[in-house]
């Protein structure tokens, strides 16, 4: 008989989905939006493995809903905060993820991200089309530039090391970073300097969070480590929302605390319509593309799919947790 797989979207690349029909009976929900928990819950049963998104909370519930013909859960993510891990290790459910093809993409749009928020890219685009730009003027729209800056990372992993390699052309000041791992040789490369987060916050002219979400990361970005930041500074998030407080970030950017943000994720997401940060000028707000380059994910579908396989037949997958 051959393994049973829920997939719970219907948009993946098809390269993931393909491979997994090759060997498995898969069922997915049909609809190009998250699968509404209730629709997950009941459709779980019985299944050999699930193919997910961050969207999806895998927790004791569903693991229980599932029983115990679930072998292996793999999300198209490297992030896997959604997944209760150690539940699934206690189960003997294997769990496998996106960690490294992302990185790239990942790094590109962080960059992008600093650049239109220091910039104000967005917001002077907006006077090309509401009438606001009347004539070239001196010190309209004018914003930082990150040659002679100084770059604080919240976090020097992958993706953190790569958006380093990125800036040095940009000629910053200085690249700090704050790990909590030494990485002396890929600093070394970039000219980082390894420091405490309190220097880090103090000294930057941008911080960048790039850890990953953790209880200790959780709003690690809150009203103190705000209150530390310079009133001139630039907070870019392409990690999680949850690293930082979002109602301590609101109160900042309202007061003139620090000077802007440029945030791919949020708590929640999507953001709702009514939330303040909506009406702030100084706020870049993207709806988390952080990987969304074309060819990485159709590489991060073929991945989470290969993973599926791998756990269904016992082996080594590309990327476990």
């Amino acid at each position: 008989m051959r393994p049973q797989v829920y997939v719970t979207r219907p948009d993946y690349a098809d390269i993931g989905l393909e491979l997994l029909q090759e060997e498995c009976d898969v069922t997915m929900w049909n609809r190009v939006c998250p699968v509404p928990r209730d629709e997950l819950l009941k459709n779980v049963c019985g299944k050999d493995g699930i193919f997910c998104a961050l969207t999806e909370k895998i927790d004791v519930e569903l693991l229980d809903q599932a029983g115990p013909n679930l072998k292996v859960v793999a999300t198209i993510s490297v992030g896997f905060d959604h997944i209760d891990v150690p539940e699934c290790r206690k189960r003997g459910i294997r769990v496998g993820y996106t960690p490294d093809v992302l990185t790239d993409a990942t790094a590109e749009l962080t960059l992008a991200l600093l650049l239109a928020t220091g910039r104000r890219l967005l917001e002077a685009s907006q006077e090309v089309y509401n009438g606001g730009w009347q004539a070239w003027a001196p010190s309209w729209m004018c914003g930082p530039g990150v040659k002679g800056a100084t770059v604080g990372l919240v976090g020097f992993g992958r993706i953190g090391q790569e958006v380093a390699k990125r800036l040095v052309p940009f000629k910053p000041a200085s690249i700090l970073y704050h790990s909590r791992t030494n990485h002396p040789y890929e600093a070394g490369q970039v000219g980082a300097e390894k420091v405490s987060l309190n220097e880090l916050l103090l000294r930057s002219d941008f911080v960048i969070i790039l850890c990953a979400l953790t209880n200790d990361t959780h709003h690690i970005i809150d009203a103190e480590a705000l209150a530390k930041m310079k009133s001139t500074a630039i907070l870019i998030n392409t990690s999680r929302g949850g690293c930082v407080d979002q109602e301590a970030l609101c109160e900042a950017l309202q007061s003139g605390r620090i000077r802007a943000a440029g945030l791919d994720v949020t708590t929640p997401e999507p953001l709702p319509l009514d939330s303040p940060l909506l009406a702030l000028k100084n706020v870049v707000l993207l709806p988390h593309i952080g990987s969304a380059d074309i060819t990485t994910r159709q590489e991060m579908s073929r991945i989470t799919a290969c993973n599926i396989l791998a756990g269904l037949k016992g082996v080594k997958m590309i990327s476990e947790v």
